[in-house]
């Protein structure tokens, strides 16, 4: 039953941000499903809420039944009542949650009400995989971080672009539509103004269906983006992290429903390390970085990087572009270890995910 909680929560994936992906399946005793469901958007009904009004809507009665969720039913009164309450008064006789929240106003305490209430409680069964489903709400809520994930896409040999600055396009159709699922699921896409001066991106998951379009993100450290930059078109939730205030250009990015965030660092750059910390308290989990191999570079060096997403195009394109601009090292032993997560083929193009050694360890 936990693999189906387990599937709901990533078939609803897209909407539920900045709240975690949550599944439910509550059934009898006989393995009969009364009601199932998942988290709905910010507001709306939590995985256990809605699992119970579905069996309700089916005349199911859920006393003495058995309650399969992904992660432990919340404790605390944000914009809707705590989950725990609801099973409790419902009289189910027993909980089985993969994973504790790490929301601090949880963190146990929903299955310590449950017990209380005398409700056997199960923690663990789809524990990885729930976690893996929601790690950016983790990294939010144990790091005060936004999981950082960087996507690049290029030729076999490594290139980006060639020397002229013509990329598109390197890696396939297939490609771009994995990309654009991996960008919906984020809760904000981020780029470079480099990015924007050059390719003009729209960075939004046009090539999935979903119900919400990631916030965008742009690194601009003197306010150069122009006014008519398709990722304001149409207008959408976006913030502008900028190293000098400009009045005239933040007036003008406003009337665009931008935000302009003030986080000088050194050399006239953003702060990148503040700007993620300040990404956490605008509840952003998985931040999904498109840029160019400048602002890579910068955010390898300063070590911000979670999990690099890679296509990889069978073809060799010879000098352009890098992935990443750092370097050069001068021993081996500088490089940055990764451990692959996985590789897979997509369409003709093959898709690497990997992670610096240990990053999720937290």
């Amino acid at each position: 039953m936990i693999d189906l909680a387990l599937a709901l929560a990533r078939r609803h994936r897209y909407r539920s941000d900045p709240n975690p992906a949550v599944g439910c399946v509550i059934a009898n005793a006989d393995g009969r499903i009364l009601g199932q469901g998942a988290t709905e958007p910010v507001g709306g009904r939590h995985a256990e809420i809605v699992a119970m009004q579905d069996a309700a809507s089916r005349g199911e009665s859920i006393r003495g039944a058995t309650v399969f969720v992904t992660l432990e039913p919340c404790a605390h009164h944000g914009r809707t009542p705590p989950c725990c309450d609801a099973l409790a008064a419902a009289g189910v006789g027993r909980v089985v949650a993969s994973l504790s929240d790490p929301n601090p106003a949880v963190a146990g305490q929903g299955f310590a009400r449950l017990q209380a209430a005398g409700i056997e409680v199960t923690v663990g069964p789809g524990a990885q995989a729930a976690r893996e489903l929601n790690i950016g709400f983790f990294s939010r809520m144990v790091r005060g971080l936004p999981w950082t994930r960087l996507k690049v896409a290029a030729s076999l040999d490594g290139t980006t672009a060639l020397d002229n600055g013509v990329s598109q396009w390197i890696t396939s159709e297939a490609a771009r539509a994995d990309g654009h699922a991996w960008r919906a699921r984020a809760s904000a896409v981020l780029t470079g103004v480099g990015t924007v001066l050059e390719d003009n991106p729209r960075l939004d998951a046009r090539h999935v269906e979903t119900p919400r379009q990631p916030m965008v993100v742009l690194v601009d450290s003197r306010l150069d983006v122009p006014a008519d930059a398709a990722l304001f078109q149409p207008q959408r939730e976006s913030l502008v992290y900028t190293a000098r205030p400009d009045p005239a250009k933040q007036a003008a990015l406003a009337g665009l429903g931008a935000t302009v965030v003030h986080k000088p660092g050194a050399d006239g750059k953003v702060d990148l390390a503040q700007m993620l910390k300040d990404l956490a308290q605008c509840q952003v989990n998985e931040l999904h970085v498109e840029a160019g191999h400048k602002l890579n570079g910068s955010l390898v060096r300063e070590n911000l990087v979670d999990e690099f997403l890679i296509y990889l195009a069978p073809v060799l394109l010879g000098k352009g572009l890098d992935m990443v601009n750092w370097g050069p090292l001068h021993r081996l032993a500088d490089g940055l270890a990764l451990e692959f997560v996985s590789v897979e083929r997509v369409g003709p193009d093959l898709r690497i995910v990997a992670r610096p050694s240990g990053r999720d360890k937290f």
